[in-house]
Parts: C-alpha cells; sequence; structure tokens
C-alpha cells in the first residue's frame, strides 16, 4: 500500500533552503533583519516543497490564534450575508482569520454554534442576532473573549444600523409627499430587526391612524401575497425589507394596481437589484461595509487595550448605532388625490 505523504515542516525548508530553522520562522514572521538573499532562498523553498505554517502549533506557543469567530444565522437574507461579508473583510485587513459559522436562530442551536467557535480557540467574537433567542444564549454561555452583536445595536455591546430611524426616514417621506393611509409590512415576529422597523414606523406615524399592521417573513412571496390584503383607502406601504417589497409591487400590478400611481412602495436594505426593478425601488440604505469596519474596530479595541479604551474580556463594548439614509427612486409619489 502506498504510504500517505508528510507534510512538509519547518526543518526541510531550513534543509533545502540551506538555514537554520530559526531563520526558517524569522522569514515567516518578517524579521527586517534577514538579508535580502537569504530571505528569496526561503521562500523559494516554502513554494518548491509547498510547506504551510502549522497554526495549532503556533496558537500553543503563542497563545495567540488570530481568528475572530463569526455566527450567522442559518438563512439566505441580503442582510445577514452582507453582514458577513463585512466582517471577514475587516478582519482580513487587520490581519484576522475570521471563521465563520451558521445555525438556526434557536436557542440551543446558537449555544451549540457558539461553543464550537470558542473550542476552536477564536479570540473574539461577532454574532449576528436576529432574535431574542439569540441574545438569550449569549447571555447563558460563560463567554471570556472580546464580543460583539450585529443587528440588535440597541443593545449592550451592539453594533448596526439604527432599524427604527431608518423606517422613521421612509414614513416620513410618505408623509411628506401627502400620504395619511400608509400601511406597513413588517418582518416576522420574533425578530428584532422587524420590531425596530415596527417601532419606528409607529413614531413616524403619531397620531394619524394606523391601518393594521402586515406580516411577512422577509421573502417576496409573502409580499406578493399581502397585495390582495392591504386595507381599502391605503395609498402607500412601508414593506420591511426590499424582497418583499419586490414581491409587493409585483402583486399590486397582477391585480391592476400601479406603483406608484395608485399606491407609492418604499423598501428597506438597498439590496443591489433595488435601482432596476420597475419601478426603481425608493428604499432604506443600510451601509453593511461601515458596520463591518465598526464591529472589528470595536474587537480590536477589547484585544489590544493600548490601542483605546476597552472593556474587559467577556463584557460586550459600547453600543455603536450607525444612521441610515434614504435613496428617493421612483416609486414612490404623491397619493392620487393631490395630483
Amino acid at each position: 500500500m502506498a504510504q500517505a505523504r508528510r507534510n512538509p515542516s519547518m526543518h526541510d525548508v531550513a534543509a533545502l533552503a540551506g538555514v537554520s530553522h530559526i531563520t526558517v520562522s524569522r522569514v515567516l514572521n518578517d524579521y527586517s533583519s534577514i538579508r535580502p538573499e537569504t530571505r528569496e532562498r526561503v521562500l523559494a523553498a516554502i513554494a518548491e516543497l509547498g510547506y504551510r505554517r502549522n497554526l495549532a502549533a503556533r496558537a500553543l506557543v503563542t497563545s495567540r490564534t488570530r481568528a475572530i469567530g463569526v455566527l450567522s444565522p442559518e438563512v439566505a437574507q441580503h442582510g445577514p450575508a452582507s453582514s458577513v461579508l463585512a466582517v471577514e473583510s475587516a478582519a482580513r485587513e487587520h490581519g484576522y482569520h475570521p471563521l465563520v459559522t451558521a445555525a438556526a436562530v434557536e436557542h440551543d442551536a446558537t449555544v451549540a454554534a457558539l461553543g464550537f467557535l470558542l473550542d476552536q480557540a477564536v479570540e473574539a467574537l461577532v454574532v449576528i442576532a436576529p432574535h431574542e433567542t439569540v441574545l438569550a444564549a449569549i447571555r447563558d454561555l460563560d463567554i471570556r473573549v472580546p464580543l460583539v452583536t450585529l443587528q440588535a445595536p440597541d443593545r449592550p455591546g451592539g453594533v448596526g444600523v439604527d432599524q427604527a430611524a431608518g423606517v422613521r426616514l421612509a414614513t416620513e417621506h410618505l408623509l411628506g409627499l401627502g400620504h395619511t393611509r400608509i400601511q406597513h409590512l413588517a418582518g416576522p415576529a420574533g425578530s428584532l430587526e422587524a420590531a425596530a422597523r415596527l417601532l419606528g414606523y409607529a413614531e413616524a406615524m403619531g397620531e394619524h391612524e394606523t391601518p393594521e399592521v402586515l406580516f411577512g417573513d422577509w421573502g417576496a412571496a409573502s409580499g406578493y401575497a399581502a397585495a390582495s390584503l392591504l386595507e381599502p383607502g391605503v395609498t402607500a406601504v412601508v414593506a420591511g425589507n426590499d424582497q418583499m417589497a419586490i414581491g409587493l409591487i409585483a402583486g399590486l400590478a397582477d391585480s391592476g394596481r400601479r406603483v406608484p400611481g395608485d399606491i407609492s412602495v418604499v423598501g428597506f436594505d438597498d439590496i443591489p437589484e433595488a435601482p432596476y426593478v420597475r419601478p426603481a425601488l425608493t428604499t432604506v440604505h443600510q451601509d453593511f461595509e461601515l458596520v463591518g469596519r465598526r464591529a472589528v474596530e470595536a474587537l480590536l479595541a477589547q484585544l489590544a487595550p493600548a490601542a483605546g479604551p476597552a472593556a474587559a474580556p467577556g463584557v460586550p463594548v459600547a453600543t455603536n448605532v450607525i444612521a441610515p439614509h434614504l435613496v428617493v427612486r421612483a416609486s414612490t409619489s404623491a397619493p392620487p388625490r393631490t395630483r
């Protein structure tokens, strides 16, 4: 039987390059005192052998893995997916390796996923927390590494976009156009973002009569179904996200109602497709890239206290709320009777 091929070691690299293993280590750690010709010889040997550093062994020596655990919900929605990509990018910019895992929002699944990440000796955690059960799971664990949560910026340790402010912007935009009968198509019960957006809608409507809130599941199909459930006299809808808004517009079109001629529609998220649907979607923009950077910066402040004020390990950092902005496109206009 053929024997399994042994992975090349640092000593193999040293032998091929004709240097000591200490010199190889110094090249790998980018010591400035290494002569250029020696560095080139070591790098050539590394490339020829296909040598890769044993990070687990390195962690035992240095007590550093330079890994950041990222827990994402087990969904394919634009918001969580964009948040993961933003955190990954920001972590790599600072020399950290993101370790991403996904889990259902149920308490036990979240606990298991966080336990898995902690077992990998991650130095910090980013938890995308779209549901109260995720926050409860965090509270139930003895987490002793720096931690931030995304999508719950109003909670201690939260970093994210002000969801309520975003829906206030959307609703106030419609009120400013002359709409008074504005219905809200909210996300699912239990979602922290859906609850915050519903609150923003209620605050903006104030003394205006508010039609009964409709609930969807963030998907376009639930938006399409909502088109047949709108209350009579409604002239505008604030949808909880862009996918539901796009589904709603399709449902209204299939029932013979024009957007924005008969009903104006606003979404939330500003997904890449929003400018290209017809009519182009007025929506609330979230800066996911900035959220990712702020989350990683908050963790780095704890990992390196000299860089600034830091909480003790395991204690969430201060709330970091990012303002959204409204992008006005063609799906909103004045109500029919005021034209």
